[in-house]
């Protein structure tokens, strides 16, 4: 009997929370919209298996950035601690999986029009009106702020690399916003889009892209990684692994290397970043009113960046020769979640064509764009704060 009870004290059921309870459910909740919704559900099942796993008591599969547990007099650290020391706190994993996107993405369309590239700039507007909001409104620290801003660029790595360096006791809560966010792409942008622009507008039917060389696909990378390491040397890591991916992709010769990059790898990073992210997820530090007003600053940013994706485009179209004229639903997918924003752009103008229009090429220029702009936002907020 003193076996079982003590047994028993040792056991997690006699160390579960309400903190904890509540934590399972976030994290069937997550599960829940990945398999049922299809939200984003390469990150938002490790992340929601992570949140649950964190709180169990005694289970030691929690990570934080000061976590160390003592036994016996010597510091243990935890599975999913290890993990997060090795890969987040080193910086390490987001840009690995920048590496993977790299290789997956076509810069095609892009360079056949690049003044896309201005629609890709311009949707990172919410990135810096919510990072002012969460400063001068709900009293964050300006590194705080500038973490919550930047899931407006609705770019899940940049936001887990920029919050693990500024604010990782932020990181669980700024994480499950960005991705929470990418995976509501469909059900936030297509009311933006219908408010900002007329019929008219939509039906702009874009004409086909010019050619692309195959010198200007292989130089493109080299250039855009050299320039944006020397103008803000912070974002080097992101860019950098960004176009080298890419380069691996066009260059032609590197199949092998292209093939794992963007497949294999990525893969077991997501795993890997997913899970531990989902494990600084612990009740006592995540049920705070902080994570609520994380989740309505995410939802302000990724507003903002839509409504200056579009309202760009507006714009440009008023100085544009007519042959010229963009469809300003294209700005909207300026937010870098690739290539979700640009389908959900050519759905809804399908929709509302009949679908006589398809922007689906022309949306992917800025959606592209917008990638290489939400990790030049994170790399000026690490050279003014870091």
């Amino acid at each position: 009997m003193d076996a079982f009870l003590i047994l028993l004290q040792k056991s997690g059921f006699a160390g579960l929370t309400w903190q904890n309870l509540v934590m399972f459910a976030v994290g069937g909740v997550l599960i829940f919209l990945a398999i049922r919704k299809g939200y984003e559900p390469l990150l938002l099942i490790p992340i929601g298996f992570g949140a649950i796993l964190a709180n169990l008591p005694h289970a030691m599969l929690s990570a934080s950035a000061d976590a160390s547990a003592l036994a016996g007099g010597h510091v243990m650290s935890p599975l999913l601690q290890l993990v997060y020391d090795a890969g987040i706190r080193t910086e390490f994993l987001p840009p690995v999986i920048f590496l993977g996107v790299g290789a997956l993405t076509d810069f095609r369309p892009l360079l056949s029009r690049p003044i896309t590239f201005l629609l890709g700039a311009s949707a990172q507007l919410g990135i810096f009106v919510a990072a002012l909001g969460a400063f001068h409104l709900f009293g964050f620290t300006i590194e705080e702020a500038a973490s919550i801003g930047i899931i407006g660029g609705a770019d899940g790595p940049t936001s887990i690399f920029l919050a693990s360096i500024l604010a990782p006791h932020l990181l669980g809560a700024i994480a499950v916003a960005a991705y929470s966010y990418m995976s509501l792409v469909p059900i936030i942008q297509p009311p933006i889009m219908r408010l900002l622009t007329s019929k008219a507008e939509r039906a702009i039917d874009m004409p086909a892209p010019r050619p692309v060389s195959k010198a200007a696909v292989v130089i493109f990378p080299i250039v855009t990684a050299v320039l944006a390491a020397l103008a803000i040397p912070a974002c080097a890591p992101l860019i950098g692994m960004l176009m080298f991916g890419n380069l691996l992709r066009e260059s032609g010769v590197t199949d092998r290397l292209f093939k794992t990059a963007g497949g294999a790898l990525i893969n077991i990073v997501t795993i890997f970043l997913g899970i531990t992210v989902g494990a600084t997820m612990e009740g006592s530090s995540f049920l705070l009113p902080r994570t609520l007003f994380i989740l309505i600053l995410g939802a302000v940013a990724f507003g903002f960046s839509t409504f200056g994706g579009v309202l760009l485009a507006k714009l440009l179209n008023l100085v544009l020769p007519e042959r010229h004229r963009m469809n300003p639903c294209i700005g909207a997918a300026g937010v870098s979640a690739v290539p979700m924003a640009a389908r959900v752009v050519q759905d809804f103008v399908s929709k509302q064509t009949a679908g006589k229009v398809n922007p689906l090429m022309a949306a992917m220029g800025p959606n592209v764009a917008g990638v290489i702009g939400s990790a030049v936002a994170a790399g000026v907020f690490l050279a003014l704060l870091h």
